[in-house]
């Protein structure tokens, strides 16, 4: 069974949305005030965590760069806000995925299903990609840069194995949005700038990412 935290202070969304859920194997934890949500995440198993924008105290945002602090678990933002700027300000923070209220269920458990799938296939076994400074460990989804473990998204993990999967290749953000298909694209596609800024932040003081004006992206690493 999937266990899945939601942090939202509408208490009219968790109990149809639980009964909902559950037709799909799906469990829902809820917790209606952030500082609730960042403390069950801490004391239990979670698979995922669906987040709202307005929350009290703290907003969202502000719990979604708690969390990313210390944790890689997946994410799905949720507000009534339909702003790209606000949506963009979620990926940026590392959010894997954002969802505009109102929201049909089916969707939201939908967005569920892709990001898990992704994650699932991301910890089968597979090679362990080396180059001169960075190693990627497909079976145990991790990754070192000179030797030190980086913490990375789910979605920055994809792009990086994306990356490191194609040595020397222009990838425009097209195809990489076809690859990350599990993804909201339209809205993935807008974000991917931001997502390989913060995944090239992330495996400094390497700089192997390159944009190629007028195309895309390369991965320029040398093979160790």
């Amino acid at each position: 069974m999937t266990s899945v935290l939601i942090i939202d202070d509408d208490d009219r969304l968790a109990t149809p949305l639980g009964e909902y859920f559950s037709r799909y194997n799906l469990t829902l934890h809820t917790e209606m005030h952030p500082d609730d949500g960042l403390k069950a995440l801490d004391q239990g198993h979670f698979d995922l965590v669906i987040l709202d924008v307005m929350l009290p105290d703290k907003d969202g945002f502000e719990v979604c760069r708690l969390i990313r602090e210390s944790s890689d678990i997946p994410v799905i933002m949720l507000t009534a806000r339909g702003d790209i700027t606000d949506r963009l300000k979620g990926l940026e923070l590392g959010a894997d995925d954002y969802l505009a209220k109102p929201f049909e269920p089916r969707e939201l458990v939908a967005r569920i299903q892709n990001i898990l799938r992704r994650t699932e296939s991301d910890s089968l076994p597979k090679a362990v990609l080396k180059f001169e400074n960075i190693e990627i460990d497909q079976s145990r989804q991790e990754v070192r840069v000179k030797k030190k473990s980086v913490n990375l998204t789910t979605n920055e993990y994809q792009l990086l194995v994306i990356f490191a999967s194609n040595p020397g290749k222009k990838l425009s953000r097209d195809d990489i949005s076809s690859i990350m298909r599990g993804a909201n694209i339209e809205i993935f596609s807008r974000a991917l700038d931001v997502q390989i800024s913060r995944l090239r932040q992330k495996l400094k003081p390497t700089d192997y990412i390159k944009t190629v004006w007028g195309s895309g992206y390369q991965f320029v690493a040398p093979e160790h």
